[in-house]
């Protein structure tokens, strides 16, 4: 799919991976439409990139459908927005519970649901997701985020096969530690002992080669953070034991302390 000339809705954009895609999108000479909560961010974001702004919070269900609405002549959507959703599930509320579901989960398949008949209509279109390694293994306090991001890989994975021959794309674009941005930026939590992070511009790279190459999964983390995942992914059992009293642990319990207030 070509992204320079084509109409690309980018949520989760006033956040620091978001801006780093749309200046990355906008490089490519994509046609923007930004969207996020903090409208401040965003307007400024559309200013220097000359992109148009609809701001919706996705923790509440109506509003995918109205920014899909309000985005008709979208070709590429590129599904970035999320909450951390770390942390005991003991410890969340029905409704913390449910807006980490609507926000990681729900809203994606809606805007994908919204979207995909008018791209399907014209033979030409891609729906990238942005989801987590964390939807290929599961680590210790963040079963309901490990919940949101295997489940848009499913959906991913299949929805791809239901478009298969429209000419319409599905990609899944899956991120381990990035640096500068997102928890590590964030929380200041420090990663596991071993593990090299990716730069913002390798995540934007990840997402415009699966795009523009109608690539089904781009995992975009070193080598051996994706062994790791895909053997985690296999025997889940023997990942637990290896993560207990790790680095790996220490890590997430200083980013769930860090993000009560994001829940």
């Amino acid at each position: 799919m070509r992204i320079a000339g084509s109409t690309v809705l980018l949520t989760g954009a006033s956040g620091g991976l978001g801006q780093a895609l749309a200046r990355g999108l906008a490089a490519k000479g994509a046609k923007l439409v930004l969207s996020g909560r903090r409208a401040d961010a965003l307007e400024a974001l559309a200013d220097e990139l000359g992109a148009r702004v609809v701001t919706a919070d996705l923790a509440d269900p109506d509003q995918a459908d109205r920014l899909a609405e309000a985005a008709p002549d979208t070709d590429i959507l590129i599904a970035n927005a999320a909450l951390p959703s770390t942390g005991d599930l003991l410890e969340y509320t029905p409704e913390q519970v449910d807006r980490a579901l609507t926000v990681n989960l729900r809203a994606p398949i809606m805007l994908a649901r919204a979207l995909a008949p008018r791209m399907v209509a014209q033979g030409r279109g891609h729906i990238a997701l942005v989801g987590s390694i964390s939807g290929k293994a599961a680590t210790k306090h963040s079963s309901l985020y490990n919940a949101t991001k295997f489940g848009l890989r499913g959906f991913a994975l299949s929805f791809r096969q239901d478009l298969h021959g429209t000419g319409v794309g599905v990609s899944l674009v899956q991120p381990g530690a990035v640096r500068d941005v997102g928890m590590f930026a964030v929380t200041g939590a420090t990663p596991p002992t071993g593990v090299r992070m990716v730069s913002p511009d390798q995540v934007v790279t990840g997402v415009v080669r699966a795009v523009e190459r109608d690539l089904c999964e781009v995992n975009v983390a070193p080598v051996e953070l994706r062994a790791l995942s895909a053997i985690a992914g296999q025997f889940p059992g023997l990942a637990e034991k290896a993560q207990r009293g790790s680095s790996a642990e220490r890590t997430i319990n200083q980013a769930v302390a860090a993000q009560r207030d994001k829940r």
